[in-house]
């Protein structure tokens, strides 16, 4: 990773985690605005989303600072301490969710891209995993939008190879539905998602 940067790692556990909550609210506004997700969200719901990892002793949080200023961070916790539906997903296909570690996001301003942060937000993630032990998985998801959305960038390029770069495989059996409201919606609406594994 640049050595300009610093890496910083939070769990749980930290009382002062609540702290870099709205720093990682304001960087996840300003990250899901891009396409794939378009997402017109709010300082309001975001610290109320992100308390999820507050809450959890046993969440990550990999911030990367310039400075004092957070331009980046990736998000993890047990798939037990998500929201009863997502873990619904996993264990409609026979998965236990207490082997399964979820990965919430990684966002990263356009300016610090090509630096080598995101292989760290993946190592970061995964050794909290091993640490924590009782995982056989770790899992993330992604918006599926279609190739022809009239808001899709002319020279997009989704993040399906690097995440099959990173060992992860999207598995089409285990799908679901978020709801947000895009920048160009007047209410909120569901964007399917799917799930990618990776044997711990």
């Amino acid at each position: 990773m640049d050595p300009t940067l610093k890496f910083e790692i939070w769990t749980g556990r930290d009382p002062a985690l609540a702290s870099r909550i709205p720093d990682l609210a304001r960087l996840r506004i300003e990250v899901f605005r891009d396409f794939p997700y378009l997402y017109a969200g709010s300082l309001a719901y975001e610290e109320k989303y992100l308390a999820t990892y507050t809450a959890c002793p046993d969440s990550v949080v990999a911030l990367v600072m310039d400075n004092t200023c957070v331009v980046g961070a990736s998000t993890g916790l047990p798939l037990a301490a998500e929201t009863d539906p997502i873990k619904q997903v996993f264990t409609a296909r026979g998965f236990d969710p207490a082997c399964v570690f979820y990965c919430g996001e990684s966002v990263l301003s356009v300016g610090y891209r090509g630096r080598g942060v995101y292989r760290e937000f993946f190592a970061a993630r995964e050794t909290h995993a091993r640490r924590l032990g009782g995982f056989a998985w770790m899992a993330l998801c992604g918006v599926v939008r279609p190739a022809d959305h009239p808001r899709r960038p002319a020279a997009y390029t989704p993040l399906d190879a690097i995440w099959e770069k990173f060992g992860y495989r999207k598995d089409l059996t285990l799908v679901t539905a978020f709801e947000w409201q895009d920048l160009d919606e007047a209410s909120p609406s569901a964007k399917q998602m799917v799930f990618w594994l990776k044997r711990l």
